[in-house]
């Protein structure tokens, strides 16, 4: 069984330059109910069913369980996804002995950036790089669901700021 552990911030400053590596991400979504989460993701040329539990710990930690699949049988499946696909490159940054995951959005969430921390446990310390702004930790409004339903482009000025 594992757990996915990790910590979710907004992005505020510059950080392209610090990547190691860059990917492209398609995904699209057959389960986003409260509790569980099933989706399709195609990064590169590779492919990914992914199973999510309800989140704990404040939106700390979940179970997930990730599979390989045939790029050719993900394209087929986002045609069955529901509505809203997520769009986005990740880049992958060294902090520390961690690997920060930047995601900046296209599409209906462009102008979105997000950085998350896997860790080994909940209270694990981790490096903070500068270009790291507030924790968004478990505000569900920065999980990948909830953005392919409410996309960043639809929140008002208010709510974007945070």
């Amino acid at each position: 069984m594992h757990t996915e552990i990790e910590r979710k911030f907004l992005v505020t400053g510059e950080f392209k330059q610090f990547a190691y590596h860059h990917s492209h991400i398609e995904q699209g979504y057959f389960a986003t109910d409260p509790g569980r989460t099933v989706r399709i993701r195609i990064r590169d040329e590779k492919a990914y069913l992914t199973i999510k539990g309800p989140s704990v710990n404040e939106g700390l930690s979940r179970y997930e369980f990730e599979t390989e699949i045939p790029v050719d049988d993900a394209k087929m499946m986002m045609t069955m996804c529901m509505p809203g696909q997520i769009v986005k490159d990740r880049y992958l940054i060294r902090s520390g002995k961690h690997i920060v995951e930047v995601d900046e959005f296209a599409g209906d969430n462009e102008g979105l950036v997000i950085a998350e921390i896997e860790l080994e446990s909940e209270d694990e310390a981790y490096v903070k790089p500068d270009f790291l702004g507030k924790e968004v930790t478990g505000d569900v409004r920065f999980y990948n669901k909830y953005l392919s339903k409410h996309p960043y482009n639809s929140w008002n000025d208010t709510d974007k700021k945070l």
